[in-house]
């Protein structure tokens, strides 16, 4: 376990909690760290000063080096016709709950490629590790970031993916398998997505990078873990598993529908944000595939109206209409605190590889 990966980035075990925005919390995170994992915080759904505070609520909680995860989207381009069309498809749902669509829909995260106010943030906070998601800022912000000392992360789901991290300089690949829960880390969404596993996309980054990997996607044990180490990963980030800790931010809905289920299915929808996201199946992504179904709004717009929706369906006790992300393993998900998960997932893993090399 004493690869460059670990030391680099100063932690002792190879398990990475993902980012998962809205779901993990300065808790969560601080526990992951301080049990020797990297805990990740998700910032991309807050502003510059939502995320200060995240940070610098987490660093109170732990003197270890974590994680702060951003969405490098394009920025939306709105197109009044195509959201008010989504808005009236929608409207039966949310007549179901006497509720009433928005009567327009605002772009509602702000794309770390164009939020210098992020950049000047994290530049006066220095994280220790700072992640990238849906593809990379831009060069200079990049170089910023590497000159105040902050160790870089970029997610590929596909060789060419890769290849564009390395270029930019950035220290680390994170390989984002299709199992994966969330949303996929595709830089272009409208692109063929290869639909890699993880397995297959770690063995093939590890083959074609010098830069070190770790897996993810639909990993939620340590013998996953061990399998993945086994094919070059130098740690894996495991997202799902954490989900159920103590200290998760999911409602109570949501906790049901991932460990109240002896065999929860996922499917892949993009009805719920207007980006590809794999979620547990429900309410909201039974529309999709509707012979009716408009095209969607840009990613986050469309987001906006999926979050009002669930929110009026919650206010009436309905749960199904919310952003549910899970992975294809779901039915591992095991509820405790997450630096209890970080002790039993290194016992798990150490356990494997102490029976691959026996």
């Amino acid at each position: 376990m004493n690869n460059a990966l670990l030391r680099k980035l100063g932690i002792a075990k190879p398990i990475i909690q993902a980012p998962m925005a809205g779901v993990s919390t300065p808790a969560m995170v601080a526990a992951v760290s301080n049990a020797g994992g990297l805990g990740s915080l998700g910032v991309g759904a807050t502003n510059a000063e939502g995320a200060r505070k995240m940070i610098r609520d987490t660093r109170a909680l732990t003197s270890k080096p974590f994680n702060v995860n951003l969405f490098c989207h394009a920025p939306a381009v709105a197109n009044a016709v195509r959201e008010a069309r989504w808005l009236e498809w929608l409207a039966p749902q949310f007549a179901r709950f006497g509720a009433v669509p928005p009567k327009a829909l605002r772009e509602i995260y702000t794309s770390f490629v164009d939020d210098p106010a992020m950049l000047a943030m994290l530049l006066e906070e220095r994280p220790a590790v700072v992640s990238f998601h849906f593809g990379l800022p831009p060069a200079a912000a990049i170089a910023a970031l590497q000159r105040a000392g902050i160790i870089l992360l970029g997610t590929a789901t596909h060789p060419h993916e890769a290849r564009l991290i390395a270029e930019a300089g950035v220290d680390a690949i994170i390989a984002q398998g299709i199992e994966g829960g969330g949303h996929r880390g595709t830089f272009d969404p409208a692109a063929v997505d290869d639909g890699l596993g993880t397995f297959a996309l770690t063995r093939l980054l590890v083959r074609a990078t010098d830069l070190p990997v770790i897996a993810a996607g639909g990993i939620m044990d340590g013998a996953g873990i061990a399998a993945a180490l086994a094919l070059g990963a130098q740690a894996a980030q495991l997202g799902t598993a954490f989900v159920g800790s103590t200290e998760s931010a999911i409602d109570e809905g949501y906790r049901r529908a991932l460990l109240n289920n002896t065999e929860p299915r996922t499917t892949f929808t993009s009805a719920i944000s207007g980006r590809k996201a794999r979620s547990l199946l429900n309410r909201f992504t039974a529309l999709d595939g509707d012979a009716g179904q408009p095209q969607s709004p840009d990613y986050p717009i469309a987001y906006d109206a999926g979050k009002a929706l669930h929110a009026a369906a919650k206010a009436k006790g309905e749960f199904g209409y919310g952003a549910q992300w899970a992975g294809q393993a779901a039915a591992l998900a095991r509820a405790m605190p997450a630096a209890k998960l970080v002790e039993v997932l290194d016992a798990e893993l150490n356990a494997s590889l102490r029976s691959l090399s026996g």
